[in-house]
């Protein structure tokens, strides 16, 4: 996923900004939002900005 397009992306429940998660082979799957805890998920090098699709992060997660 390109940078500059995570740079335009925002939180669609907050507004925030979001960070990119990468896995151990350093391929980006996922947009975190920070403030609300949420994983919206990468498909295919799409981001799925649906809260109904985002991914809870536990507590016990670091952001």
């Amino acid at each position: 996923m390109d940078h500059r397009l995570i740079d335009l992306l925002v939180c669609p429940v907050c507004k925030g900004a979001l960070t990119l998660r990468r896995d151990e082979q350093a391929l980006p799957v996922e947009l975190i939002c920070p403030a609300d805890r949420l994983g919206f998920p990468l498909r295919d090098g799409i981001a799925v900005m649906l809260e109904n699709e985002a991914r809870v992060l536990p507590a016990e997660e670091q952001v």
